[in-house]
């Protein structure tokens, strides 16, 4: 057992633990939280920054306002309902089609209009916030996967996972839906991570269900190799996370969109480790060089540019 832990230390594998007291701490301050709890106020952060979100099509704060979801659901045939303070992808619907009063669900099931009335009252109740308080919800547009993912994502968006420490980006991946997470792009729900060279932005390894793999589980094609288009520009927009936050250790999550290119999904105050699985390596020596050269690095260029010089495989 006591070799086991220290097996991870060697790999420079940041603990729960470590990297709340060494990292999301002393560098997220409680007062800054509210603006990436909650996924409005981080939309408009975001776009006030200048940086693409999804188009948000309503927000529901109180039960007497689904009066006007029928309305709302007659306008769009695909579409995110989501809670604004969930968070592990819990309370997340995705519709991706219509056929009449029934709505398509990635995993090719139909739900209705009083379904969905009766997620988003679930979601309203605090269902699925933090802390269970009562929440909002956002009904925003459905991102259109793009094609450079065909293959390796089962009827869901990839979505991309940046960890930025102090404006530098240090460690990502991919994330891909699969059957089982229902077309989310969410680990606890069972989609798969995919390790991305910062230099390159090419995905390295992959795990899904903690053991490793070189194919997608669903559509049994490689994962490996793959180059995530303007990489360079998803680094610049992941340090301006911190420019616009204030947030010392950040999660940026990035989706591309067919259409629209890279569409910022969402920020967070405390993202997981599973991405250092999905790199097959820790994050520890990575956050250490930062801490000693953060200070020269004045501007989101010199940030990306020193981390794409320093953390490839």
């Amino acid at each position: 057992m006591f070799g086991w832990f220290k097996n991870l230390k060697e790999h420079g594998i940041v603990g729960m633990n470590a990297r709340n007291a060494a990292y999301v701490l002393p560098n997220n301050p409680r007062r800054l939280y509210p603006l990436v709890d909650d996924k409005e106020t981080t939309k408009r952060l975001t776009l006030d920054a200048g940086l693409n979100v999804p188009e948000l099509y309503g927000v529901f704060r109180a039960q007497h306002e689904l009066k006007k979801l029928p309305e709302l659901l007659e306008k769009h045939d695909s579409f995110v309902v989501k809670p604004a303070r969930g968070a592990g992808g819990n309370g997340i619907l995705v519709i991706n089609g219509k056929l009449g009063s029934h709505f398509l669900k990635p995993d090719d099931s139909f739900i209705t209009r009083d379904e969905i009335h009766f997620h988003i009252s679930n979601i309203l109740s605090g269902m699925y916030s933090l802390g269970g308080m009562p929440d909002k919800a956002l009904v925003e547009y459905c991102v259109k996967f793009d094609p450079v993912f065909k293959g390796i994502a089962y009827q869901g968006v990839p979505d991309i996972r940046i960890i930025v420490y102090k404006g530098v980006p240090v460690m990502a991946m991919l994330r891909l839906p699969t059957r089982e997470s229902d077309g989310k792009a969410n680990l606890h729900q069972g989609a798969m991570g995919c390790g991305i060279d910062i230099r390159t932005g090419k995905t390295t390894h992959a795990v899904w269900k903690n053991d490793n793999h070189e194919m997608h589980p669903d559509t049994l094609l490689p994962i490996s190799d793959v180059q995530i288009p303007g990489w360079e520009e998803l680094l610049r927009q992941a340090s301006l996370g911190y420019s616009v936050t204030g947030l010392g250790y950040l999660g940026v999550d990035i989706v591309l969109d067919k259409d629209l290119g890279p569409l910022i999904l969402e920020l967070n105050a405390r993202p997981g480790l599973a991405i250092q699985v999905a790199n097959k390596t820790g994050l520890q020596s990575r956050l250490d060089s930062v801490e000693e050269i953060h200070h020269l690095l004045q501007s989101e260029k010199q940030r990306v540019e020193y981390a794409m010089d320093n953390f490839g495989v």
